[in-house]
């Protein structure tokens, strides 16, 4: 049962933790620009940029 250096691991993990990690980063994001007044703190607004991270961290990764 050796580890193999090459793998990437598990998709799902890594897609549970960039699902995470993106959220909580576009939460704290959107929170700060509602806070200077610029957005409204909205899922909408959070769960878009979220999206948007994710799919800028999946392609950088690739």
């Amino acid at each position: 049962m050796g580890t193999n250096p090459t793998s990437s691991g598990d998709p799902r993990v890594l897609f549970v933790m960039n699902l995470v990690l993106s959220s909580v980063f576009a939460a704290v994001v959107v929170w700060g620009l509602d806070f200077i007044g610029m957005v409204e703190l909205t899922f909408v607004n959070v769960a878009s940029l979220a999206l948007v991270l994710m799919a800028v961290t999946y392609l950088v990764t690739r």
